[in-house]
C-alpha cells in the first residue's frame, strides 16, 4: 500500500510499516508508555524484550507508521484477529491529528469494524475512541499482564452512525 500525504499536516505521511521500522517503533512504544505511566501502566517486561516483541508484531499484524519529515512519530497495528492492538503517537505530536490518520487507515482496511482493549485509566484514549464511534462493550478488573482495569471497545459502521460526534 502506498503512502499518503495529508496537506493539512505538512510533512506528515502515513505508510505501511517495513521490517526496518522495528527499532524506531520499539523506541516509540517504550517512550510513550514511560512518558504516560500515570495513565498507561508501564510495560511489565524488561526493555530489551520490546524490540523482539515489536518485530513479531510487524510479522503478524498490519502496521502503519506516521512520519513527520521522515521521523517515525506514531504507529497503529491491527492484529490477525482484527483487533486494533496498538495506536501510539509521540507526545510532541499528540492532538495534531496523527492518531486520527492512523485510526482512519485501520478503518479503511477493516470497514467491517474494529475492536480494542484500552486501560480504563487512559481516559484521554477512551474519549478519543468514543469521539470516533467506538463504544464500550465490556471490560475487566485487570485481567492483563499489567493487572490494570481495562475496557473492551468496538467500532462498526453501525455504532459510528448511532454515536453522535462530540467536540
Amino acid at each position: 500500500m502506498a503512502a499518503f500525504f495529508t496537506p493539512w499536516l505538512a510533512g506528515v505521511t502515513v505508510r505501511a510499516a517495513v521490517p526496518d521500522d522495528a527499532e524506531a517503533l520499539a523506541e516509540l512504544f517504550w517512550r510513550v508508555r514511560r512518558e504516560n505511566a500515570a495513565t498507561i501502566p508501564m510495560v511489565v517486561h524488561p526493555r530489551e524484550t520490546v524490540l523482539p516483541f515489536v518485530a513479531s508484531v510487524l510479522e503478524t499484524s498490519e502496521v502503519w507508521v506516521a512520519t513527520v519529515d521522515e521521523e517515525v512519530v506514531g504507529f497503529a497495528a491491527v492484529g490477525p484477529d482484527g483487533d486494533l492492538d496498538h495506536l501510539y503517537v509521540a507526545r510532541p505530536h499528540t492532538g495534531a491529528g496523527l492518531g486520527v490518520l492512523l485510526l482512519a487507515r485501520a478503518r479503511q482496511r477493516h470497514p467491517e469494524g474494529l475492536a480494542l482493549w484500552v486501560f480504563a485509566s487512559n481516559t484521554g484514549a477512551v474519549r478519543f475512541y468514543e469521539r470516533h464511534g467506538f463504544v464500550v462493550v465490556g471490560g475487566t478488573d485487570g485481567d492483563n499482564e499489567e493487572g490494570a482495569p481495562d475496557l473492551r471497545m468496538r467500532w462498526t459502521p453501525a455504532t459510528a452512525a448511532a454515536t453522535p460526534p462530540t467536540p
